[in-house]
């Protein structure tokens, strides 16, 4: 009986773990068996192998083939143990060497002619390689940059199964690299900018607060208004991603197939808009094998769902948890996922179903019974997570017309990282990174008020009607309008101004 070892990875969640291919070749009945919890797509892995071993003129051997995936209690799903099956029967029937597969993690698909094709999953391959110190990847060729940002251990790009028989055999040289900086110059950069939009002063000043306190935003006005513009326009003025956030991200993008064959790295904050008709598990994540949704492929950036209130109810109260802890937890009779969703929420929706409820120039068809049931398709513990509520009128046609350009994304970005750095420094021995994720013992240390400030919020909450949850939205909003000034104390002007941002929970907006 002859044995080899070849290292693979499998994907738990967003992380990989090591799986030793051991392949054991002995006398007895030709078979060909795999054991270690392999699903359907490993288990037909069997055919792949056996073809391109045969296209290639190498000998299949003709006896008893038991292939072990270890750990044997760990699920293996995919078609990255391809390449590591086949060359763990070349290496135990003797036709190739198996001294360089020992410190080697191989991964890639088997076409039936030899060709290796991409798979899912090689960054966190990448991080598994680096952290157990594994001294070399041999990967697919559409895979070699997303293996290679990482760092660590030496990537080896290969076309096709001879060609990675000719690396073990001539030797490992000239492993492939790429140049990281360079990737995030050219991938970081934004076809669109807020100089666009014309017009929308004021909701662009609500959109720059929310961005540099990290405030979730329902924008609420007319079909035709510029809402989804923009929050297009959004990830623009965030802050620029580092390496771990853009690792991070990508990770999450990696494990699915999503990442573009032509960005090895997500150097752009994530903007996602799922359509209203999506499933809970495809917002939040889960199937029989739970893979992350569109909560955690926004990680580190935006989530915009338009036309909120055609969204099902059950969908949008699964955003209750990550919005609160900002991470996903899917538990399944056999396994308890988690996946990271720290995103920035941006919902749009119209003010009733005709969408012209208040609109000056058009006239509402809607009943009163009507609008009440559209507006309160969004529950109360989903809005009160939802800091700011801005109103985004008509665009006026001598704005429309307007040649002059406005304010770009560059220069309100320089304003958001400024206010950044101030809550960076002020909340570094708290465990909190924005305004929007002050608890109430918080926002009394840090949200202090004058007399003059707590006269103006006495009236605005006797006036309005506003509930305790927006005494507190208020004061955080005012914090970060204090931090965008460079002010340390909160004056009545910012009050004011936040305000404005709760249209929602004013009586006067649901006046009819």
């Amino acid at each position: 009986m002859r044995l080899s070892r070849v290292l693979s990875y499998a994907l738990q969640g967003i992380m990989a773990e090591t799986v030793e291919v051991e392949v054991s070749i002995s006398r007895g009945l030709p078979s060909f068996s795999i054991v270690g919890l392999p699903e359907t797509a490993v288990r037909e892995s069997k055919e792949r192998v056996e073809s391109a071993v045969k296209n290639l003129k190498y000998d299949f051997p003709i006896k008893k083939i038991t292939v072990n995936l270890a750990p044997a209690d760990m699920k293996k799903e995919g078609t990255a143990l391809d390449l590591p099956i086949a060359l763990g029967i070349l290496a135990a029937s003797g036709q190739i060497s198996s001294s360089e597969l020992r410190e080697t993690l191989v991964l890639g698909e088997l076409a039936l002619d030899g060709r290796i094709r991409g798979v899912k999953g090689v960054l966190p391959a990448s991080i598994l390689a680096r952290d157990k110190k594994i001294k070399r990847m041999l990967v697919p060729c559409v895979n070699a940059e997303e293996a290679a940002v990482v760092g660590g251990a030496s990537v080896y790009s290969v076309e096709s199964l001879e060609e990675c028989i000719k690396i073990l055999e001539d030797g490992f040289e000239n492993p492939f690299t790429v140049d990281v900086d360079q990737i995030f110059n050219i991938t970081s950069k934004f076809g669109i900018d807020f100089s666009d939009v014309k017009g929308q002063v004021g909701a662009k000043r609500a959109l720059e607060i929310a961005v540099a306190g990290g405030h979730n935003v329902l924008m609420i006005g007319p079909p035709g208004s510029g809402k989804t513009m923009l929050a297009k326009r959004i990830p623009t003025i965030l802050p620029k991603m580092n390496i771990d956030e853009a690792v991070e991200s990508t990770r999450i993008h990696s494990v699915i197939g999503a990442l573009p064959p032509t960005m090895p790295l997500i150097s752009k904050r994530p903007f996602r808009a799922p359509h209203h008709t999506i499933s809970y598990a495809g917002l939040i994540g889960g199937g029989t094998y739970p893979q992350p949704g569109e909560v955690s492929l926004s990680h580190n950036g935006v989530l915009f769902l338009d036309e909120l209130p055609e969204f099902k109810r059950s969908v949008l109260e699964v955003l209750r948890q990550p919005l609160e802890d900002g991470v996903v937890t899917i538990s399944r009779a056999k396994s308890t996922i988690t996946y990271p969703a720290r995103f920035m929420l941006i919902a749009a929706m119209n003010p009733c179903p005709c969408g012209y409820f208040g609109d000056q120039y058009r006239q509402c068809t809607c009943t009163p019974s009507k609008i009440d049931h559209y507006r309160f398709k969004i529950s109360g513990p989903l809005l009160d997570r939802i800091d700011m509520h801005i109103t985004v009128p008509r665009v006026r046609y001598d704005d429309i017309i307007n040649i002059e350009p406005g304010e770009d994304s560059n220069t309100i970005r320089r304003r958001v990282n400024k206010a950044r750095e101030i809550q960076e420094e002020r909340y570094r021995d708290v465990g909190i990174f924005f305004n929007a994720h002050l608890d109430s013992p918080k926002i009394r240390k840090y949200c202090s008020i004058g007399r003059e400030s707590r006269e103006l919020l006495n009236t605005a909450m006797d006036k309005f009607g506003f509930s305790a949850r927006a005494f507190d939205r208020i004061l955080k909003m005012a914090r970060t309008i204090a931090d965008l000034e460079g002010e340390n104390s909160i004056k009545s002007s910012y009050i004011a101004e936040a305000i404005q941002y709760r249209t929602l929970d004013r009586k006067l907006w649901l006046t009819r």
